[in-house]
This record gives structure tokens, C-alpha cells and sequence, in this order.
């Protein structure tokens, strides 16, 4: 009796300890990465779209392991997104790209854990896909922001590190944080950036810009 009342404590506190580990990209309409004098001409006319998306390293949403298996967020708000001027961006419509390689149980918990991390932008999911979907980041390591994130043919992000030649008013520095909570965060020059679904009823490509962020995070059930 002992040895099986061990066994189960063992294993509450364990799925209480339950940690997430992984890395996350986004890219956004709008720089983020900016001097003030850019980024006003920008407000409330970009960045009120954007992808997201989470590759999971390591641990499990409510039970369900997770180890490899990724998710992407598309969203739509109503304003620029991170703007602290404005009243609000909601709301937001949302798409969802699922790891196909995930099961019907997986799925649900990638959801969920999706929406947990998105503080309510993925609250409103007008959609949910299953595709192929690949979050790299080059030899992992985040600080030098050159990763990949592809979820079938309906969105993309691909990035590099920012240089010298992408100040051009010397007053660059991190104007709007990342969408959603992270460890460590770089921000990054976006090569890629698009998404072709129809269920927001706006498809964009919106390359060339410092719009991205490359991080990592962690989760704590």
C-alpha cells in the first residue's frame, strides 16, 4: 500500500511540475523594431495582423505530451497590435495551424495551450487547419534570430539578424514586445512573412521589414 501511495504522489507532483519548454517566432505588418519617427507613421495604418507560432521542445499540456510538435496563431486585430495609445485592438479574429503529426488529443491540448499563451488573441478562432508545420531556429540559438517557421502552404516567417544597415535613423530600439510571453526575446529582420487562408478575410505577404521577433519560452501548468 505504501509503495503504490508513493507511486501516485510521485506522479501528482510530477504532472504539477509539468514544464514547456520551446521556441517561439512572430512577424507583424508593422515594425517592431523601429525609431519613433517611423513607427508613428506606421500606427493604426500596420500591424494589425500577424503570425505566431510555438515549437515545443519538451513537456505536456493538461497530461498530454507535446515533445515536437508545434502550432501557429494568425490573427487580425482591429489596430495596430502592441499600440499603447489606442483603447484596445480587440477584437481580434483568429486562425489556427495545427502540427498534423499531433492526435486528436494532441490537437485539443495544442489548442488549448495555444490560447493559454496568447493573452485572449486566439480566443476568437474563426478556423483550425492541420498542416505540416516546422519551427527552426538555426543551430538553436536564438540571439542570432535566423529561424524558419512553415505551416503548409498557408503561412510562413523566415528571419535574420539585424545589422548595422537595417538602422536607418539611429534611434532603433524595441518599440513594441513581443505578443505573448517569453523567456528571451531577439528581434529580427523578416525576410518571409505571409499567409494565404481565407477565413480572415484578408491574405498578406509582408517581407522586408523589422517586424520579428525570435524567442524562447517556458510554461508552467
Amino acid at each position: 500500500m505504501k509503495t503504490i501511495l508513493a507511486t501516485l504522489m510521485a506522479a501528482t507532483f510530477a504532472f504539477a511540475g509539468t514544464e514547456i519548454k520551446g521556441f517561439y517566432m512572430e512577424a507583424r505588418t508593422a515594425d517592431v523594431y523601429v525609431g519613433p519617427c517611423f513607427a508613428n507613421s506606421e500606427t493604426e495604418l500596420k500591424g494589425d495582423l500577424a503570425v505566431m507560432g510555438w515549437k515545443i521542445n519538451s513537456g505536456s499540456y493538461d497530461g498530454v505530451k507535446l515533445d515536437g510538435l508545434s502550432v501557429v496563431g494568425v490573427v487580425k486585430a482591429s489596430g495596430t497590435i502592441g499600440n499603447t495609445f489606442a483603447a484596445t485592438t480587440f477584437p481580434v479574429k483568429s486562425a489556427l495551424i495545427i502540427d498534423e503529426k499531433a492526435t486528436p488529443t494532441q490537437r485539443l491540448a495544442l489548442k488549448k495551450f495555444a490560447q493559454a499563451m496568447s493573452k485572449d488573441m486566439l480566443m476568437d478562432v474563426v478556423r483550425i487547419d492541420y498542416r505540416a508545420v516546422s519551427i527552426e531556429v538555426e543551430n538553436n540559438d536564438v540571439h542570432k534570430a535566423t529561424a524558419k517557421l512553415q505551416a503548409g502552404e498557408l503561412a510562413a516567417i523566415q528571419t535574420r539578424t539585424l545589422t548595422e544597415c537595417d538602422n536607418h535613423c539611429s534611434h532603433e530600439d524595441v518599440w513594441y514586445p513581443p505578443m505573448v510571453a517569453v523567456d528571451h526575446a531577439m528581434p529580427a529582420y523578416t525576410l518571409a512573412h505571409n499567409y494565404t487562408g481565407k477565413d480572415l478575410g484578408t491574405t498578406w505577404s509582408s517581407p522586408e521589414k523589422r517586424s520579428a521577433f525570435v524567442a524562447t519560452f517556458h510554461y508552467n501548468e
